[in-house]
């Protein structure tokens, strides 16, 4: 199937463009509802109308207010599934939004159809954790676009994955983006769809060709013109939206990945910075008004770009491979179940899946051929002076690791200790006056 044009639902700030565009899709639509990310569409994107609610979208298709496009792309929130966001799933209105989204699909879908066109091609982003939600919402999802009678349903499903239903054929596969140039471990799920003709697996899975390649060992220093850097590991952990907010208490503030030495000083990633760690161009969120948080929030909440472009290179571009999982069902055996007569289920969690003596196929975290970088390539001299931490802040971190017994970074102690050692007698003394009064106070 052709696609010429895409619909973007929760859009945030538009990563599916910056990946997509180039490759000469139109957007017709957008829905975002959050402040910010929308300033920046409106910014980014002048020409492409914001529908903002997405409950309201189905209803805007079916009365032809809105077109009806080949590609359907959408991250519904991740706080449903995610640690931090209690992993309440369908429980949480957030999670519902998913079950929306299949809306919005059903209306699209019909449109179509009427209009003689094929059923829209659909690709949906979020984190791990969906696969082992309680709630099943991936399960729903995946169900409901496949065209299944009944849900189907797994304690826990695997990283990668087709389903053959009568509606359309579902894959999926967990990436990690710190394979795809970006120094970030930031494992999500892809979930590609389409009709009873399109074999997404021929796009999201690769025949295996290659050793699995590992990471190149970066240096951890450097100097960029006049300033000198230090980094404690090459890459970050997953970076998460609440960075801007709460960057002192989580896992990141004890093994150093989203810290800066600078010039003998530690601070956070600045915005800059971030933005290069999911793929954006510099200051592409550096809007008129946009606080720090603003940005760390709408970055954090973003897509990996070159994850979602590799992707896009072999769907719109036809980059993919003859991979069709019917034609191998014989070999497949312990990795397949029938649902109903004639539909099936692939697991293919086992990252490399010899198929015969012929064929065996990628369907790991990692794409056949990776590019790595390290943070040091993305860090910038120009950060701001308020996202450096004082020396009273890092001797809060020190206490704070001390009081809970946690692990760190073995250097990264040593620059926290030996920058809260150049605590002023007056902090020290402000220190006491604060500490005292909060253990006396009643």
């Amino acid at each position: 199937m052709e696609i010429k044009t895409v619909g973007s639902i929760c859009s945030g700030i538009e990563a599916a463009s910056v990946a997509w565009k180039p490759l000469g899709v139109s957007f017709k639509w957008f829905s975002e509802i959050a402040v910010f990310p929308s300033n920046v569409l409106k910014i980014k994107f002048p020409n492409v109308n914001n529908l903002g609610d997405m409950n309201e979208m189905p209803k805007l298709i079916e009365k032809g207010k809105i077109d009806a496009p080949d590609l359907l792309c959408g991250g519904t929130p991740c706080q449903a599934f995610s640690y931090a966001g209690n992993q309440q799933g369908l429980k949480d209105d957030r999670g519902n939004l998913t079950l929306k989204f299949v809306d919005i699909i059903k209306a699209n879908d019909k449109i179509r159809k009427k209009n003689g066109q094929e059923p829209s091609v659909v690709f949906w982003e979020n984190v791990e954790g969906v696969l082992s939600d309680k709630t099943n919402a991936f399960g729903c999802l995946v169900s409901t676009l496949a065209g299944l009678k009944t849900v189907y349903s797994l304690e826990k499903w695997p990283t990668a994955g087709l389903i053959e239903g009568p509606k359309r054929n579902v894959a999926w596969r967990v990436l990690d983006a710190k394979h795809f140039g970006l120094p970030q471990q930031r494992r999500r799920l892809y979930v590609l769809a389409g009709g009873k003709d399109f074999h997404p697996e021929s796009f999201l899975f690769e025949i295996n060709k290659n050793e699995m390649e590992q990471p190149p060992v970066f240096e951890l220093t450097a100097k960029k013109g006049k300033n000198k850097f230090e980094v404690f590991r090459q890459y970050s952990d997953c970076l998460y939206a609440a960075y801007g907010t709460k960057w002192n208490g989580n896992a990141a503030a004890y093994n150093g990945s989203l810290f800066v030495v600078q010039d003998d000083r530690i601070r956070r990633l600045s915005p800059l910075e971030c933005e290069r760690l999911m793929g954006f161009p510099d200051d592409y969120t550096n809007i008129p008004g946009a606080s720090r948080t603003n940005r760390y929030q709408a970055i954090g909440n973003s897509w990996a770009v070159p994850v979602v472009k590799w992707i896009g290179n072999r769907l719109i571009n036809d980059e993919g491979e003859d991979i069709i999982l019917s034609n191998y069902k014989k070999h497949l055996q312990g990795k397949v179940v029938k649902i109903g007569k004639t539909n099936h289920f692939y697991d293919m969690s086992d990252g490399i899946v010899p198929i015969n003596d012929a064929l065996i196929l990628n369907c790991s975290a990692q794409p056949e051929n990776c590019i790595y970088k390290s943070l040091i390539d993305i860090v910038s001299s120009d950060a701001p002076e308020e996202i450096y931490i004082s020396p009273v802040g890092c001797k809060g971190i020190v206490r704070r690791r001390e009081e809970r017994k946690m692990s760190i970074n073995d250097r990264l102690e040593q620059v926290l200790v030996q920058i809260a050692s150049q605590m002023t007698e007056e902090e020290i003394e402000k220190k006491s006056r604060v500490q005292k009064r909060g253990k006396y106070s009643t």
